[in-house]
């Protein structure tokens, strides 16, 4: 029994739908693709073919607070037995393991790929300013259980305290700003920097886009890159303190036409690399805030008014918000995010959630439509914690119900509407409280041998 086949069963009301609210964003197609392509395609039939192992992994993102048996036991995903089309199957622990071992990560990196790309490029296009797409590129980290194969693998980061609790995975994502939907990501270990690691990022952009970046990706040989590839991949970002330039015209109060001096000892090691570059200057202060400086490849003064391109720049945060949507309100804060002991599953859990989310966000997004509102108006918590109640409990409900159920989740999430945003007023401020616990090491060796 294929995916495809249980889908379409789910539509003529003859099985069980707690994947329903998903399924229809994801084409059949792509997930036989996806599994074709990597070599995982299901070839005799197995109790968790790897069509439903795909979905498994998906609810394990975004059942966090569940073992991984009951997102099974949910999702309803065991084939039926024998006694009948509504009966379930028993699954056991060990046998969710060697089924994900046998998918593995890459089926779910190649789906992400695959459904990201469509999914943020058509809800992109719905949101443009001035004719252009707005996305984000930002990285974050995640922790991880404590094992010597995970540390290995993905390492741990530097700490003041010394030796850290949990190894971290590095990530870094493209994002679709004015919907949150993950247009793209990369995986690798904590101790790889966010520049390096972001590499096949700038591939994906799309032509007629506006990439706002964080100032940690400020390069010369990325500026460079972003030009010569395309002139209609624009960026912005803001500028750091030691940046060297040269006048060349002014567009308007505090708005410059320059040439960026690129550094002889670059050049040296980089022939391709120019003398100058031509980018645009803003200089802005917000009530409460030091004056900033930007930077961007949009050097028409008409078309792109710096006003706007200052308020754009603060769209930036959306990628903030995107990632403690992930880590808060999905991870559910847990002390390692990622439940997985094996390097190859963390990847493979990492995608799964990354997929996860986009589906919430399109569902948030279907609904803001119906309400006439924008997708950061709807409450991500709220709506998580509709989409898991209604998976929890749509296996209990009669397929003929499923239809009329999910008009009923869509009209609840269109309820949960947040008011407007206020602007912010004041500068970002972070306190750390340190433990008054010292910190657990590992005993030395003439402890143990005592």
């Amino acid at each position: 029994m294929e995916l495809g086949q249980a889908i379409r069963s789910v539509e003529a009301g003859e099985g069980t739908a707690s994947f329903e609210v998903f399924a229809r964003h994801m084409d059949r197609a792509w997930i036989d693709q996806a599994l074709q392509a990597t070599g995982t395609a299901t070839v005799r039939r197995r109790k968790l073919p790897a069509e439903y192992v795909v979905w498994i992994v998906i609810g394990m993102g975004l059942l966090r607070d569940r073992s991984i048996q009951e997102v099974v036991r949910h999702l309803d995903l065991v084939l039926p037995d024998v006694d009948g089309p509504r009966a379930r199957g028993a699954v056991t622990g060990s046998a969710i393991v060697q089924a994900r071992d046998r998918l593995g990560a890459e089926p779910l990196a190649a789906l992400f790929a695959q459904t990201a790309e469509h999914w943020a490029a058509t809800s992109a296009d719905q949101h443009r300013w001035r004719g252009l797409a707005l996305y984000g590129v930002d990285g974050s980290t995640l922790r991880l259980p404590d094992t010597k194969e995970n540390e290995t693998v993905f390492g741990r980061p530097g700490s003041s305290r010394g030796r850290t609790a949990y190894p971290q995975l590095r990530f870094v994502a493209l994002m679709a700003l004015r919907s949150h939907l993950l247009a793209g990501a990369v995986v690798g270990p904590c101790t790889e920097a966010e520049l390096t690691l972001a590499d096949p990022i700038w591939d994906r952009l799309p032509d007629a886009s506006l990439t706002v970046l964080d100032r940690g990706f400020l390069s010369y040989r990325l500026l460079h890159r972003l030009h010569r590839e395309s002139q209609r991949r624009h960026w912005l970002i803001r500028a750091k303190v030691n940046l060297r330039w040269e006048v060349v015209q002014p567009l308007g109060p505090h708005d410059q036409l320059v040439d960026l001096l690129v550094p002889r000892a670059l050049r040296q090691h980089h022939p391709e690399m120019p003398e100058r570059l031509r980018v645009r200057v803003l200089r802005y202060q917000r009530r409460g805030f030091r004056p900033q400086t930007l930077l961007t490849s949009l050097l028409d003064a008409v078309a792109y008014p710096a006003a706007e391109l200052a308020d754009l720049y603060h769209e930036r945060w959306e990628m903030e918000m995107g990632f403690d949507e992930i880590k808060t309100h999905t991870l559910e804060r847990e002390e390692a995010l990622l439940r997985s002991r094996e390097p190859e599953r963390v990847r493979q859990e990492f995608w799964g959630l990354a997929l996860g989310y986009n589906l919430v966000r399109l569902e948030m997004e279907r609904s803001a439509h119906r309400a006439g509102v924008p997708p950061r108006r709807i409450s991500y918590r709220h709506a998580l914690m509709l989409i898991r109640n209604f998976w929890v409990t749509a296996w209990l409900a009669s397929p003929g119900n499923v239809p009329r159920r999910l008009d009923a989740l869509h009209d609840e999430m269109a309820l949960l509407i947040l008011p407007e945003r206020r602007p912010r007023r004041f500068p970002r401020a972070v306190k750390i409280k340190m433990s008054n616990y010292p910190l657990k090491r590992k005993p030395c060796a003439s402890r143990r041998a005592n």
